[in-house]
């Protein structure tokens, strides 16, 4: 009852696409402008570790506005789309993600207060829905509030970096995993995480982000 009184009210005061003002069809984006947003790559940008990281698109125009919008002006409706874009982009390349458990990169609790959201909780929890495969937010844990990262080097990165996570298996058992992000530029955050779940004899992963610079 519930869902079809949004859905109602959604026909009454139909949403504007968040990049066009026109009406959206989907969460806050309209077809056209979803259909602007373009898959870049088809093979991993980057192997960690030996794991495979893939990236959806460059990090420029709709693409760009889209992340944003989701992680810094609490557009939550643009979680739908962004994961239709991942959802998309591992449909269109075979990437084969049955039976995984969808991982989504943590904040740190004092970021997560802050922004009232983690993001790629809501991109995961979408996501989900596409792809049939769970969540867990559980698994990775982000026990060090650190720098923002955008401002260091590589080096600087990784020092910041240490002992930032922690791995929680309470949770977990034993199924392939999916991690997703929004962004990666040095693979710095990525590579952090990868080592750890390694360290606790997790091997079986993959990592796709929306976007890289």
């Amino acid at each position: 009852m519930l869902k079809i009184l949004i859905q109602l009210l959604d026909w009454i005061y139909y949403k504007n696409c968040y990049f066009c003002k026109k009406a959206a069809n989907e969460g806050l984006m309209c077809k056209s402008c979803f259909e602007k947003l373009d898959y870049n790559f088809s093979m991993p940008i980057k192997i960690i570790h030996d794991v495979p990281v893939y990236a959806v698109g460059i990090y420029e125009n709709n693409l760009k506005k889209l992340i944003r919008g989701l992680k810094y002006h609490k557009k939550k409706d643009l979680a739908v789309n962004l994961a239709k874009f991942i959802y998309l982009f591992l449909d269109k390349n075979n990437i084969d993600i049955k039976n995984h458990i969808i991982v989504p990169v943590p904040l740190h609790k004092n970021r997560q207060k802050q922004r009232k959201y983690n993001h790629m909780d809501l991109v995961a929890n979408e996501l989900s829905k596409l792809c049939s495969c769970k969540i867990n937010t559980t698994l990775i844990k982000r026990i060090k509030d650190t720098k923002p990262l955008y401002k260091l080097n590589r080096i600087d990165r990784m020092k910041e970096l240490k002992d930032a996570f922690e791995i929680d298996k309470l949770n977990y058992n034993n199924e392939p995993i999916l991690i997703i992000d929004d962004i990666t530029t040095s693979g710095a955050t990525l590579e952090e995480i990868i080592k750890n779940l390694q360290t606790q004899n997790i091997k079986f992963l993959k990592v796709i982000v929306s976007a890289t610079p």
